[in-house]
C-alpha cells in the first residue's frame, strides 16, 4: 500500500467513524430520554436515521464498482431513490413540542442532532456522486447533475412528508405512485404546496451543499503537496 492509499484509507475511516459516532450519540439521546420518561417519543427518528445511511452506502458501492456499467446504473438508481431520506430528517422538526417531564431544550438538542447527522450523510453521498460524474464528464456536467439531483430530492422530500410515500414504494406500489406524481405534475395550480415546498427545499439544500463543498475545497487546498491527487485519493482530497 502506497502513502497516498494509506492516507486515503485513514481519512475515509475517520469520516465514517465520525458519522457513526454522531449517529450513536443521537440514538443514545433517544434511549436516555426513554429511560428518564418512559415515553416512546422520537423513536421514529432512529429508523429515519438508518434510512439516511443507505444513500451513503449506495454511493460508496457505486464509486467502488464504477467500471461496471450495470453496477453503476443499479446502485446509482438506488442511491437516488433513497437520497431524500437523508435531508428528510429536517422535516422531523415538525414533531417538536413540549413533552413533560423532559425539558423542551433537551428535545430540541435531540432532534437537531438527528437533523445535522442526516444532512452530513446526505451531503457526503452527494459529494461522492458529484465527484464521480465530474471525473467522467467534466465539472460542468458534474454540477448540472448535482443540481438535478438536488431538485429531485426536494420533490422526494415532499412526497415523503405530505403524500406519505416511501422510497421502496417504487417497487411495491409503482403504478399508484406514478399516478400520484403524474397528478401533481398535470395540475400544478391545484398543487401549489408541492411545487413551492419542493423548490424551497431544493434551494435550501443547494445552499447548504455549496457550503459543504466549499469546506471540502478548503481542505483540498490545505492538503500536503507531497500527496498529489490520483486514483486512490480520499473522499475529501480528490480533484473534481
Amino acid at each position: 500500500m502506497n502513502m497516498n492509499s494509506s492516507v486515503s484509507l485513514r481519512q475515509g475511516s475517520l469520516i465514517f467513524l465520525s458519522l457513526a459516532l454522531a449517529s450513536s450519540v443521537s440514538v443514545a439521546l433517544v434511549l436516555a430520554r426513554f429511560i428518564a420518561s418512559h415515553q416512546f417519543a422520537y423513536f421514529n427518528l432512529v429508523w429515519n436515521l438508518f434510512l439516511a445511511w443507505l444513500p451513503l452506502g449506495f454511493a460508496f458501492v457505486t464509486d467502488r464498482f464504477r467500471a461496471s456499467r450495470l453496477c453503476f446504473l443499479a446502485f446509482g438508481f438506488l442511491w437516488l431513490l433513497f437520497l431524500p431520506n437523508s435531508p428528510y430528517l429536517v422535516t422531523d422538526l415538525v414533531h417538536l413540542k413540549p413533552r413533560p417531564p423532559v425539558p423542551f431544550w433537551f428535545d430540541i438538542l435531540l432532534v437537531q442532532s438527528f437533523v445535522l447527522t442526516g444532512l452530513l450523510l446526505g451531503f457526503l453521498s452527494l459529494y461522492l456522486m458529484h465527484r464521480l460524474v465530474s471525473r467522467s464528464c467534466g465539472w460542468r456536467i458534474g454540477w448540472f447533475f448535482t443540481l438535478m439531483m438536488i431538485g429531485l430530492t426536494g420533490f422526494g422530500i415532499y412526497l415523503g412528508r405530505f403524500e406519505r410515500w416511501n422510497s421502496w414504494d417504487v417497487f411495491t406500489s409503482p403504478l399508484t405512485l406514478s399516478a400520484d406524481i403524474l397528478g401533481l405534475l398535470r395540475h400544478p395550480h391545484a398543487n401549489k404546496t408541492a411545487f413551492v415546498f419542493s423548490t424551497l427545499c431544493a434551494v435550501f439544500l443547494f445552499l447548504t451543499y455549496a457550503a459543504f463543498y466549499a469546506l471540502t475545497a478548503l481542505h483540498r487546498s490545505d492538503a500536503p503537496a507531497s500527496l498529489p491527487d490520483n486514483g486512490g485519493a480520499s473522499v475529501l482530497t480528490s480533484r473534481d
